[in-house]
């Protein structure tokens, strides 16, 4: 399947610089996605964050070389990307517990991580309940904060709560009662790219839709004319698990690919059903 083809070129790209640059943009090229969401698929396919797969193989490799051949600790060092020797300790001690010098002992014991290939398995005995949305341009205006990837599903929760306590939440009702009914009608969770893929973080929006100018302590953000896939959050398929199902079982045996446009989590207001969606941009997959 051309997607998991691209998935796996990708892995490839990831190998082949291990011991140099891993750029994560082209990483993303080669997977034909963007880079936002090229960190993202992979954290859910693989269960784990990228960053954590590329350090893991990297002192994987280290320790094998370590192991046979005569090359100093600072060499090794360097070549898989550590600017110093006692960075490369610490990482290297917290992922094999000792220290690199020690690895050349016999009896030693390490950790390896082998490279991963991804496959395709389509259990498809619980359906995903979804439409496809139309949407001209739109801005949101709401409250930004700066959001790790290994800790999103600890932190967001927390900011939905600190919003609350801060007032934030009554600022964004009032934005949504105010504007023009349109969709995606509610409060908004935003995914929004920033340096994602560079640092391991992204920009994290609770907003409203709204064409004003964003009052002191609030940011806009503008999405273009898209098309969206929108999920139902159930109890039984919460956000974590739509984003999961949908790059593992939706986007590889739909029409569709992923766009590259922020993912939406909507909290609608009372009256509407679903109380709350995930709507994620979509494209037509090139020659359908």
């Amino acid at each position: 399947m051309a997607w998991m083809k691209r998935m796996n070129d990708a892995l490839g790209y990831i190998e082949e610089n291990l011991a140099g640059r891993i750029d994560h943009a082209q990483a993303a090229k080669i997977a034909c996605c963007s880079v936002h969401h090229f960190q993202r698929m992979f954290s859910f396919i693989a269960g784990v964050p990228l960053s954590e797969y590329i350090r893991r193989r990297r002192l994987t490799l280290s320790a094998f070389e370590l192991q046979t051949t005569g090359g100093k600790v600072l060499d090794i060092a360097l070549k898989y990307g550590y600017d110093s020797p006692e960075a490369f300790a610490r990482a290297f001690h917290a992922l094999h517990g000792v220290a690199p010098t020690a690895a050349r002992n016999s009896g030693v014991p390490l950790q390896a991580y082998p490279r991963m290939a991804f496959s395709l398995t389509v259990k498809g005995e619980v359906g995903m309940k979804y439409r496809i949305e139309q949407t001209e341009a739109f801005s949101v205006v709401g409250f930004k904060e700066r959001v790790p990837m290994k800790d999103a599903f600890q932190v967001i929760p927390r900011l939905w709560e600190q919003a609350k306590e801060k007032g934030q939440m009554d600022q964004l009702i009032e934005l949504l009662w105010s504007e023009p009914t349109r969709m995606p009608r509610g409060i908004l969770g935003i995914c929004a790219d920033g340096n994602f893929g560079t640092n391991d973080e992204f920009d994290y929006y609770l907003a409203s839709l709204s064409d004003r100018e964003p009052a002191e302590g609030m940011e806009k953000l503008n999405f273009p004319k898209s098309t969206w896939a929108v999920f139902e959050i159930t109890p039984d398929l919460d956000v974590q698990g739509i984003w999961q199902r949908l790059y593992t079982e939706w986007i590889p045996t739909s029409e569709y690919e992923l766009a590259n446009v922020p993912g939406i989590e909507c909290y609608c207001p009372p009256g509407h059903h679903p109380q709350a969606e995930v709507w994620i941009a979509v494209e037509k997959k090139q020659g359908r």
